[in-house]
Parts: structure tokens; C-alpha cells; sequence
């Protein structure tokens, strides 16, 4: 009996020792591991704080931080080792992501009881979303392929791209225009919305690119580094405008006749090509091809509606003469078409090139809105050809462009869009109006100042038809007006007829844009280029520093030393006389 207890009593004792060891060790564990777990806790407390810094900082320089920050802070988390290169690419991961929400509600709007005028507005949104999309996609692997330093020689192709997704959205928005029903006012939020995601990602993108600037800036003046310049391309031009280093077969082709063009492919009236229409000819050509596609269209008047997809690259019109050549369609917002869809002519294709054709709509003044070109082509040229309509003639919807020793008619608006373009020794004729109108040049569309756009306007002749100089009593005549908030045009080194009004430019609706619209005019010449008594408005400007005025020529708006060359189009890189 004794001995019973005295085991039981050791037992007891080991038990509880074994217990309080265990207690202790557990004890200890539990301290280890949630001391851990507190400096885990910690350091990534600490890491989002430095992304949540560095997500706010980048979103200071946009329009809209406050958006910029939630929307990208609900697409999902940035890398713990996030920057601005992170930040931006994640926004135009936002951007993409808002557009294809978009374009499956409007797909749902497609149903038989919409209109004509419905359907036309509801085509074009889905045209834009799919540019859009493109636009974006290209942007997104622009970036992905560029560091920081080297954000500078992508930041023009990548404001170009976005500048373009910006602008979409608003002809989204403009088809609606007169619309029966609800569907702009239904859409009108989420378009606005997409455009002020996709300011943000320009913002950020300007932003960084001035950064790198200035740090490559500071690496030039170290001793014995230099870095390279755009304008070290510059070079000038031989005696007939080509630039030195256009290949002579290059040269060869925009100077040769028609006949001894070596040509892909023939459209004649008359049978004797391969094709009888144009929109034949522009169906049959490759897509994306990396090469010129040239199509020789004989003389003759097409009265067709020809559409260059966006799928059709590199693609090259050439005709008998402006005179003789030409392409001609009388869609017009009267009877039901949205300005997007009246075109004659619409191009898309990036790399497009014209020479020698004539663009003609004929709806008259008295239908409104009725295009007879419309360009969204990246990289397109057209050079000696004619454009002759009334309102909206010419619709240079986005991206980079460039016209020499064309002319262009028309009454009101008839050079608009949201392009960066210049007009090169080109004749701009005002015509005669319905009664009552005012004629107005140009209707430039810039709706955010980070956008790279514009409508230069470079040795050319503003003038009239003969039909408006006999009855130039009656009509008012202005160089343009602000279609959006940052409209931007400059004329240059042009000559500007007395049919111009002195105050020389006009307001689109009372006090909308005139303090922040750029219009600038640089050493014009002729009895309507005195500026005395121009508009008073803060965003006019008569320029007076050759520097500012640079920034509107060739080379430095379009950057056309790096493509211009290639499509054979005789330029001037920087001024003219």
C-alpha cells in the first residue's frame, strides 16, 4: 500500500513536469512564431505602404488622381517592388478592361427596333471599342518593352495611341447626336469614364517621359557622354523637296508617271484592269501587309463609298491627276448617316498614301455634316490630291498625318478631328455657304492637354471659290473654332486672303475653351493676316519666337524624318518660306 503511493506519487510528479515542460516549450513556439508573424506582418505593412506611395504619387500627375487611384487599386494588387512603369501599365490594364465592359453592354443595344439613325451610332461605338482595344493593346506591349530611360524615344508613339483611344470615345459619343431615345444619355457616363482612365494613362506617360528627360539630361553633361538626338536626323532637302535620303527608286515612283509605276494593282472603269471598282481592289490586298501595296486607279469618276480597314496596311492609291481621278459619294447627316459613317473615302490602315485622286462628297451645303475623306491611318500621306465637299470635308479623325500641295473645299468645319497634322503648301478654298452660315476653316478636337494633337498649318494659301468672292459681302469667314476643351491649331508662314474676318477666329458656344485652346499664328503673310484686331482670348497667340513656332513643323509634330522617307512624299522637315 505504501509503496503504491510512493509510484503514484512520482508519476504524478514526471506527469506534471512533462506538463509544465510542454507548457513552456508551446509557450515558447507561440512567442517565436508570433513575433514572426509580427515582423512579417510588418514588412508588408511597410510594402504596401510603399506601394500605396508610389500608386499615389504617379496618380498626382494625372487629371483625375482620385480615380486613378481607386480604379487601380480595385483591378487587384501592384508587386511589392511596384514603380511608375508598373503603375501606368496597370492602368491601361484598367483602361482595357473598362472598354470591353462597355462594348458588351452596346452589343446588347443591337436590336431591330433602333432606327436608322440608332444603328448608324450603335456601328460606329463598336468600331471605336475595337480601335480602342488595339490602341491600348499596343500601348500595353510598347511599354512592356521599354524601361525607364528609354521612355523618351516611345513617348510619341505611345501618346499617339492613346491620344487615339481618347478620341474614340467621343465619336462614340458624337454619333448619338440627334438620337431618339435615351442611348446617349445612357452611355454618356461609362464613355466619359473610359476617356478620363485613358487620360490618366497619357498623363502618366508624359510624366515619366519628361522624368527620363531630364535624367538624361543631366547624363549629357557629364564629361565625355553625349546622347543622341532626334534632331541629329534632321537633314535637309534636295532642290525638289525630297529629302536626301529617300532611295532614288523612291523618288522615282512619286515623280514617274502613273503608266511607269510598277503597280500591284488596276482599277478602270472601262474594263481594261483587273478591277472595275476600288473597294474591289482594296479587298483583294493583304492585310497587315509589312510592304507598299500600290493600286493604280485610271482616270474616271467612282461613285463609290471605299473603306481602307484597319486590317489593310501600307496601302497606296495613285491616280491619273487630281483633275481627272476621282472618288465621289453624297452620304450626309440629313438623310440619317453619322458624320463617322458619311465618309466618300474612310481609312484606317495605317501607312496609307495618296497621290494624284480627288475626294469628293456632293451632298451640297444644305445636308450638313457629309465627309468626303475621313483618316484615322497612323503614318498616311497624301500628296497633289483634292478634297471637295462643304461641311466637314476633310475629317482627320487621329493619329499622325501629312498633306502636301493638296486643296481642300469646303464651308463649315471643313478641316476637323483630333489628329496631329500638317498641311504643307496646300490651297485651303472657303466656298459659298447655305444662307446663313458662317464659314469656319478648321474645328481641331483636342479634349486633354496631354495629348499630342493638333492641326499645323504650314506655307499654305487661305482663300476662296470664286462663287464666295462674288458674294463675300454676305458671309463671314474665320480661320476656326474650338470643337473641344484643348483645341489646337497653328497657322504658319501662309498666306491669309481679305475674305477673313479681323477677329480671325470664332467661338463654338459662348465662353467654351478660349482660355485653354491653343491658336497660334507665325509670320503670315497677305491683307487677312493682320493681327491687330484678332480675338482677345488667352489661349490666342501670336507667336513670336521661332522656337515656339518649330514645335509645329514636320520633324518635331509628327515626327516625319522617321517615316516620311518611306512613303515618298515630298516634305519640308522644318520651316518653309
Amino acid at each position: 500500500m505504501g509503496s503504491e503511493q510512493y509510484i503514484s506519487s512520482k508519476s504524478i510528479q514526471r506527469f506534471l513536469f512533462t506538463v509544465l515542460t510542454s507548457v513552456l516549450i508551446t509557450g515558447a513556439v507561440i512567442f517565436v512564431v508570433t513575433g514572426s508573424n509580427e515582423r512579417e506582418e510588418q514588412v508588408t505593412s511597410r510594402r504596401l505602404q510603399e506601394t500605396s506611395n508610389v500608386l499615389q504619387d504617379a496618380c498626382s500627375s494625372t487629371l483625375y488622381p482620385e480615380l486613378c487611384v481607386s480604379s487601380i487599386s480595385n483591378y487587384g494588387w501592384l508587386s511589392s517592388k511596384a514603380d511608375h512603369m508598373e503603375v501606368v501599365e496597370t492602368a491601361v490594364k484598367v483602361g482595357i478592361s473598362a472598354v470591353q465592359k462597355i462594348k458588351t453592354h452596346v452589343q446588347k443595344l443591337s436590336s431591330p427596333g433602333l432606327d436608322f439613325r440608332q444603328r448608324g451610332a450603335v456601328t460606329d461605338c463598336m468600331e471605336m471599342f475595337d480601335d480602342t482595344l488595339d490602341e491600348l493593346d499596343d500601348t500595353l506591349s510598347d511599354l512592356q518593352n521599354a524601361t525607364f530611360l528609354t521612355m523618351p524615344t516611345h513617348a510619341a508613339d505611345l501618346k499617339t495611341l492613346l491620344s487615339g483611344a481618347i478620341t474614340n470615345q467621343y465619336t462614340c459619343l458624337d454619333g448619338f447626336h440627334l438620337c431618339k431615345g435615351h442611348l446617349k444619355q445612357d452611355l454618356s457616363a461609362e464613355l466619359l469614364n473610359i476617356s478620363h482612365l485613358v487620360s490618366n494613362s497619357l498623363a502618366m506617360v508624359c510624366n515619366i517621359s519628361a522624368k527620363a528627360n531630364e535624367v538624361l539630361g543631366n547624363m549629357d553633361s557629364l564629361p565625355n557622354t553625349r546622347r543622341r538626338l532626334l534632331s541629329d536626323d534632321f537633314v535637309s532637302s534636295d532642290k525638289n523637296g525630297f529629302p536626301l535620303w529617300m532611295s532614288a527608286g523612291d523618288r522615282r515612283l512619286l515623280q514617274s508617271p502613273s503608266r511607269n509605276v510598277k503597280v500591284d494593282a488596276v482599277v478602270a472603269k472601262d474594263g481594261s484592269g483587273r478591277y472595275k471598282t476600288i473597294a474591289a481592289a482594296v479587298a483583294a490586298a493583304p492585310e497587315k501587309s509589312s510592304s507598299r501595296y500600290i493600286i493604280y486607279i485610271k482616270k474616271g469618276v467612282y461613285l463609290e463609298n471605299v473603306d481602307v480597314s484597319k486590317n489593310k496596311h501600307n496601302i497606296m492609291f495613285i491616280g491619273d491627276g487630281k483633275d481627272v481621278t476621282v472618288i465621289a459619294g453624297n452620304r450626309n447627316f440629313v438623310d440619317g448617316y453619322t458624320t463617322f459613317h458619311s465618309a466618300t473615302v474612310a481609312v484606317m490602315g495605317k501607312g496609307f498614301v495618296a497621290r494624284d485622286i480627288t475626294f469628293r462628297n456632293t451632298a451640297g451645303p444644305g445636308k450638313h455634316q457629309a465627309v468626303a475623306l475621313r483618316v484615322g491611318s497612323d503614318f498616311s500621306a497624301f500628296w497633289k490630291c483634292s478634297f471637295e465637299g462643304f461641311q466637314d470635308t476633310l475629317y482627320v479623325h487621329s493619329h499622325r498625318q501629312f498633306y502636301r500641295e493638296c486643296d481642300i473645299y469646303g464651308t463649315v468645319d471643313f478641316i476637323f478631328g483630333n489628329v496631329a497634322a500638317v498641311l504643307q503648301n496646300c490651297n485651303i478654298l472657303a466656298r459659298k455657304p447655305a444662307a446663313g452660315q458662317k464659314i469656319m476653316y478648321t474645328a481641331q478636337g483636342r479634349e486633354d492637354p496631354n495629348e499630342n494633337t493638333g492641326i499645323s498649318i504650314q506655307n499654305c494659301r487661305l482663300s476662296a471659290t470664286s462663287d464666295l468672292v462674288a458674294a463675300k459681302s454676305s458671309f463671314k469667314v474665320y480661320l476656326g473654332r474650338p470643337l473641344r476643351k484643348y483645341s489646337r491649331t497653328v497657322i504658319m508662314h501662309s498666306h491669309l486672303d481679305d475674305l477673313i474676318h479681323p477677329a480671325g477666329w470664332h467661338e463654338w458656344e459662348g465662353n467654351f475653351a478660349l482660355s485653354t485652346l491653343y491658336y497660334g499664328e507665325f509670320m503670315n503673310r497677305g491683307s487677312g493676316a493682320a493681327t491687330e484686331n484678332r480675338v482677345k482670348w488667352k489661349g490666342h497667340r501670336v507667336i513670336k519666337s521661332s522656337s515656339e513656332a518649330n514645335q509645329f513643323t514636320v520633324n518635331q509634330f509628327v515626327q516625319g524624318n522617321s517615316w516620311l522617307p518611306s512613303t515618298g512624299v515630298q516634305f519640308t522637315a522644318g520651316f518653309t518660306g
